[in-house]
């Protein structure tokens, strides 16, 4: 076994994090200019910041635009540290060089607690763990867009990119000009020094070879862009349709295949009964069977002149799907195919029972506490499987000519894209030209690469002509990596004090049960750092074991299941169901001590200010205790997640005996700001995208096969049901944190709060149904 293999398989199994932090110096993230070349005429000042001929900057881009806005966050850091107009810097995408790699989107961790709003109480083995995976992450060139890291992952190093090329170009104009470089003022693009003036591309040259030593990136009262909200730059060619999305690539000679894969997970493909007779329709090329790779399902294709001809040809494919097999390579019996309904029932005995599993946290004594308890409260809580359901549905596109792969893939995995279709296509890997396009959503469900393979296989069988494979959207809702189904039986006690106003409960203690996503995505997706399946994974307990409230005793376990269906990355992940759970029950501890449930919170939190103070904000400007019209009420929750903390509050009232909500107001910190317009914009993503799921959302299995098709019965919040949103932002001089993701946790138990306090009737399962 190679050494690097060994190491890597050692953390996997001691379940250490990889991802989301800059682990690395971050001068050593800068690069050397040498081994960037851009562009004729362009000069590169480091790995991040290339100079054109005519003065402008052109910034790599690591990351991919799903919607999040980093195309401008980004941007808005090199814009403001070189002075110049943000519309003079563009973006390329940046190469496979390791200075690219983030270690910012995967979180299996040890059982420890690490708490990140709190500096210096992560332990050691936290920070060591996450210093050595995340070295070795970034030797092996891991470009992930995810877990909200972006502009948390980017802060320093492209700040420090940016500081440095301008200490270079006026270094650089002090030498031509022959004056002192503290003299030499960068302004609008440009360097003066009294009457003499140049632009960045006359001193690019003499620039790249000074480097400067002890370059740091402004101070906050030196920033002039940062902080303030600046325009979206993809909003205009996404409004004219000028936009490439994965979906949109057309290049010359294109083909286009449609798929269709075994209707039961883990089913194979038998005969194609009538292949010569679908051969013989119009514009039809060939017909492909499709491998189960990366965790797919396996499944047919269909290569034609159009996309139409490819889906009605795909679509009369006579095949014989065959049954999933178990080890033996025995066809499954009925009883052993995946069925929801049996899941769900078995993750809540599961939770109930508590006996196995792995501990996250404890604190105190929580079996002594319940032991001496006057009181308890009990209850569980469960929720569903849930799709992705990307506006854009899964597609690829790829060209293998002459020894070359060439891909075009809306993906937020670049660097394994790449890697996992170079061995796919029997290419080197350095063969490969991947070209990243915007993305129609991500939400996680671009984090895997079962359709980048399908299009290697359409680019083999086609060779010389690019094949760009579509997913229709029945395919997409049924062969998705879902959301876990999870369960949590969650329990409080009550000391001497219980009956009074304000008794505070002395234990918590939480079991939850589900799928880890963490081993299963990296099997897959990550098979050089994976590690046995069933090592403890963070994501599965994030949100519950790390809840910020002050309760003497408590005990967090987890117990990871193994289901037949497949799992990935969703939304925030287990932040998506846990703050449903925690943050319910919260509320009906709040009860049980005849609290006011913001009054409850805020006294556990007296050594979280920064949560009191989200709290406080959102209560405030939602106007908590003021009346309401009749019929409506109010729910409130607060949860952490990817670093930022938020807080909603929920007014909603019933519609024909549904629920409807009719506004949110959100309360976030997510460190400092570099762009307020995009924080709104994500906090209302996220408020959307949780309330989709918090009303409508679940994925049924039956017989091994999912029930729901398309969005007929896969419903999403349309325009008219969706509530006023207003974000209200917590000022902070500390490093940014996740705005992608953090908005969507907090809004399931809100609502679901605002229906007890308006029909007090506690919903403990999602979606959340009054019938």
């Amino acid at each position: 076994m190679k050494r690097r293999t060994f190491v890597l398989s050692a953390l996997g199994g001691a379940g250490l994090l990889v991802v989301g932090w800059g682990v690395a110096p971050q001068r050593a993230r800068l690069g050397k200019p040498e081994d960037f070349a851009g562009s004729q005429g362009e000069i590169a000042l480091n790995g991040w910041i290339r100079i054109t001929a005519q003065g402008r900057v052109v910034m790599a881009m690591p990351r991919a635009e799903m919607g999040q806005g980093v195309h401008t966050a980004l941007p808005m850091l090199v814009a403001d540290e070189l002075d110049l107009p943000l519309e003079w810097v563009s973006t390329e995408t940046a190469g496979p060089q390791s200075i690219y790699g983030n270690v910012a989107m995967f979180v299996a961790s040890l059982p420890f607690h690490p708490r990140s709003t709190q500096p210096g109480q992560e332990t050691v083995a936290a920070r060591t763990g996450q210093w050595l995976v995340g070295k070795l992450a970034r030797e092996l060139g891991l470009s992930v867009t995810g877990g909200s890291s972006t502009v948390t992952d980017a802060w320093e190093p492209v700040r420090l990119a940016a500081a440095t090329a301008r200490a270079q170009l006026a270094a650089a104009a002090a030498q031509r000009w022959g004056a002192p470089a503290a003299e030499v003022q960068v302004r609008d693009g440009a360097l003066q020094h009294g009457a003499r003036r140049a632009h960045f591309g006359e001193l690019a040259a003499a620039a790249v070879r000074i480097h400067p030593e002890h370059v740091r990136p402004k101070a906050p009262a030196q920033r002039k862009l940062v902080g303030q909200a600046a325009p979206r730059r993809d909003m205009p060619a996404k409004v004219t349709g000028q936009a490439v999305f994965g979906i949109d690539v057309r290049p010359p000679g294109l083909l286009f295949a449609a798929v269709r894969m075994a209707p039961m997970l883990g089913g194979g493909v038998g005969a194609l009964r009538n292949e010569a007779e679908v051969l013989r329709m119009p514009g039809v090329q060939k017909c492909l069977r499709l491998g189960a790779h990366a965790g797919a399902t396996a499944g047919v294709a269909v290569v034609a002149h159009t996309t139409w001809h490819a889906l009605r040809a795909v679509q009369a494919l006579d095949v014989q799907w065959q049954a999933p097999s178990d080890d033996q390579g025995q066809p499954r019996p009925p009883q052993a195919l995946a069925d929801s309904d049996r899941i769900l029932q078995a993750l809540a005995r599961e939770a109930k029972q508590g006996n196995g599993g792995t501990t996250f946290h404890s604190r105190g004594d929580a079996a002594q506490a319940e032991a001496q308890a006057r009181h308890q409260l009990e209850a569980t809580y469960q929720a569903p499987y849930l799709a992705h359901a990307t506006m854009e549905p899964m597609n690829g596109t790829a060209l293998l000519q002459d020894g070359r792969l060439t891909l075009w893939l809306p993906t937020q995995v670049p660097s394994q894209a790449r890697k996992l279709a170079a061995k796919a296509a029997g290419v080197d890997e350095a063969h490969v030209a991947l070209r990243v396009t915007l993305l129609g959503g991500g939400f996680g469900r671009r984090l895997e690469v079962d359709y980048v393979l399908q299009a290697v296989e359409a680019a083999q069988a086609m060779p010389g002509r690019p094949v760009q494979v579509l997913w229709p959207r029945e395919e997409d809702t049924t062969h998705d990596f879902y959301r876990p189904a999870s369960a949590a039986h969650l329990r409080a006690s009550w000391g001497a004090d219980w009956g009074t106003v304000g008794a505070r409960p002395q234990s918590l203690r939480v079991h939850s049960a589900g799928d880890a996503i963490t081993p299963r995505w990296m099997a897959r997706t990550l098979p050089a750092l994976a590690g046995p399946v069933d090592m403890p994974d963070k994501t599965a307990m994030e949100g519950l074991f790390d809840q910020p409230y002050a309760i003497a005793h408590q005990h967090m376990r987890h117990a990871a299941t193994r289901n037949e269906v497949p799992v990935g990355f969703w939304r925030s992940v287990g932040h998506s169901h846990h703050a449903f759970f925690i943050e319910s029950f919260v509320d009906e501890m709040a009860a049980e001590s005849k609290m006011d449930p913001v009054a409850f919170r805020l006294s556990l939190l007296a050594d979280m200010p920064r949560h009191a103070a989200v709290l406080r904000l959102a209560a405030d400007k939602a106007g908590w205790g003021a009346p309401l019209a009749a019929g409506r009420a109010r729910g409130v929750a607060l949860h952490e997640s990817f670093g930022s903390i938020v807080a909603q509050v929920a007014e909603v009232s019933l519609d024909q005996g549904a629920p409807r909500v009719h506004r949110v107001v959100v309360a976030v910190d997510c460190g400092t700001v570099v762009n307020p317009g995009i924080v709104a914009q994500q906090m209302e993503s996220g408020v959307i995208f949780g309330l989709t799921a918090a009303l409508h959302g679940r994925i049924d299995v039956k017989d091994g096969m999912v029930q729901q098709k398309n969005f007929p019965d896969y419903p999403l919040l349309g325009l008219a049901q969706s509530p006023v949103i207003e974000t209200h932002i917590v000022p902070s001089s500390l490093p940014p944190t996740g705005v992608g993701e953090p908005g969507t946790p907090p809004i399931a138990p809100a609502v679901a709060n605002a229906l007890f306090a308006l029909t007090g009737k506690r919903l403990r399962a999602l979606p959340l149904r009054l019938g």
